[in-house]
């Protein structure tokens, strides 16, 4: 079905995103169960920081293996300005945007250095900003509480409802914030600085001599995706009402990065897809068969081996889809062009 939908023109494919987007509004009116949406919204929270990895990766092709640090930011950010650390409360909704900003600066500040930088140099430079953010968080006890992190983040209210420990309206937000998401996202790709970057991920030489500011163009693609991530660990810590820094190590990045190449870098409704099968195996997959282990008196732990797992899937992927379960039909296109371009004769 997904495989259709990224076929389809855009007039219908933002008729299919309504009918389904109407279909998970009125989810909660006939589901009652508030842990069902507890794991739904925890699922968005993926899917908003696999649009933001998207854009870098898919879109702008920047190997970022860092991703984390700016869900680490945007989560501290909420912490440190809503809650009682240091006696601020800056309102859930408008700290949203703010953190959103904040974690865009910070894509700037890691961007800004990288520029000459390609490939798998590239890709180490980042893997040292992941690794530098929650190692900062972990020794700034005085402003981060350490390893024990922030707690007691003020709870989201709407219209002086308070959120509380209901999920359902985590889940609304979320379901929003991934509308949102989509906009952008589809906005984006089709803009001229969408160009610009695909241009960049083919071939960046090629694009800089047809003309493009490949310097401005990789700064915006760091900082789009970096706004997305800092929006999602605002969400993320306001729904936790904790942050702590191993909720951000290495592993967050790996995650992400790989809900993208098992969906189809570049592809949006492939990015979907494959958050929600990733998140699917390493929060309820693994879970529940230490659960079915543990009845058989069985001692082992799977979440042990959610490594194994992805490297499964992806060995598996790259040998019989290595586009992704949904590759982009833009690129296939552009690529066959190309090829039929070189052909002799």
């Amino acid at each position: 079905m997904l495989q259709r939908l990224a076929s389809l023109p855009r007039s219908r494919q933002i008729i299919v995103w309504i009918g389904l987007a109407l279909v998970l509004v009125a989810l909660p009116f006939i589901d009652h169960n508030d842990s069902h949406f507890n794991l739904l919204a925890d699922a968005g929270v993926y899917v908003l920081l696999a649009l933001g990895l998207n854009i870098v990766v898919g879109f702008a092709g920047l190997l970022d293996l860092g991703y984390a640090a700016f869900f680490a930011i945007g989560s501290y950010s909420y912490a440190m300005l809503a809650s009682p650390q240091f006696n601020i409360h800056v309102p859930f909704w408008v700290m949203l945007f703010l953190a959103s900003g904040i974690a865009a600066v910070f894509g700037l500040l890691l961007g800004a250095p990288t520029l000459r930088l390609r490939g798998d140099y590239l890709a180490i430079v980042t893997l040292g900003f992941g690794e530098i953010v929650p190692q900062t968080f972990l020794n700034l006890n005085k402003y981060t509480g350490g390893p024990n992190g922030i707690s007691s983040l003020d709870t989201p209210s709407f219209f002086g409802h308070p959120f509380g420990f209901a999920s359902v309206p985590y889940y609304y937000v979320i379901l929003a914030l991934i509308g949102v998401g989509l906009f952008a996202a589809y906005n984006l790709r089709d803009s001229r600085l969408g160009r610009a970057w695909m241009a960049i991920r083919e071939d960046e030489l090629a694009a800089k001599h047809m003309g493009i500011n490949t310097t401005t163009a990789k700064l915006a693609a760091f900082a789009f995706g970096a706004s997305f991530s800092g929006m999602a660990g605002c969400i993320f810590a306001s729904k936790l009402n904790l942050v702590s820094p191993d909720s951000f190590q290495f592993s967050v990045s790996v995650l992400v990065l790989a809900m993208l190449v098992l969906g189809g870098m570049g592809n949006i409704p492939g990015v979907i897809v494959g958050s929600l099968v990733l998140f699917t195996v390493n929060f309820i997959f693994l879970p529940q068969a230490n659960n079915i282990a543990a009845s058989i008196n069985l001692h082992v732990d799977f979440t042990n081996y959610r490594f194994f797992v992805y490297g499964f899937i992806l060995v598996a992927i790259m040998l019989f889809k290595p586009e992704g379960l949904i590759p982009s039909q833009q690129r296939r296109a552009e690529l066959r062009a190309g090829h039929a371009k070189t052909e002799p004769g």
